[in-house]
């Protein structure tokens, strides 16, 4: 499945791995780069996504994820893209790339981030795990929208993402 852009836009709950894939994916293929929603928008603002949600809300944030995403579709090729957890959705999503969603239950995700050698950093990044009823309540929520915005759902949780990168790569080229 192609698309006219040539992207790969990962999509997915917070903690899933889309940057650790998008890195593993242009590693196995060289004719890709990685970007990241997230580390765009606070390059383009100068300001921690957490500053962003507590000084100007989520309706600023996610105005400036649309603002991110019409300028995806508009100016990037050949990219493998990694996402925020509700980039999902922006309006424009398939005009960036073929969209896959990083599938892992909520329980794999969490331990993915409390057995990180850097968990107290991954777990900072992500106030949300601060409360692991609202997350879960927040991913049960979410579940639907992933899997209706993707072209391709990818089970992350069965495979090393070595071998998640090569599904996705044969699944998108």
């Amino acid at each position: 499945m192609k698309h006219k852009n040539n992207n790969i836009v990962l999509i997915g709950f917070m903690g899933v791995g889309k940057g650790a894939l998008a890195r593993e994916i242009v590693r196995q293929n060289t004719s890709f780069y990685t970007l990241d929603t997230d580390d765009m928008i606070e390059s383009y603002t100068n300001t921690k996504i957490k500053k962003i949600f507590a000084t100007a809300g989520e309706d600023a944030f996610r105005a400036l994820e649309q603002k991110t995403a019409d300028w995806l579709a508009n100016s990037v090729k050949n990219a493998v893209i990694s996402t925020g957890g509700g980039f999902y959705k922006v309006n424009n999503l398939k005009e960036i790339g073929t969209v896959v969603y990083l599938k892992a239950d909520f329980e794999w995700i969490l331990n993915r981030i409390l057995n990180a050698h850097n968990a107290k950093k991954k777990l900072k990044k992500r106030p949300l795990f601060q409360d692991p009823k609202k997350a879960k309540k927040l991913y049960d929520d979410r579940l639907e929208g992933y899997e209706k915005a993707a072209d391709i759902i990818m089970d992350v949780s069965s495979d090393e993402f070595s071998k998640v990168a090569e599904k996705i790569l044969k699944a998108t080229l």
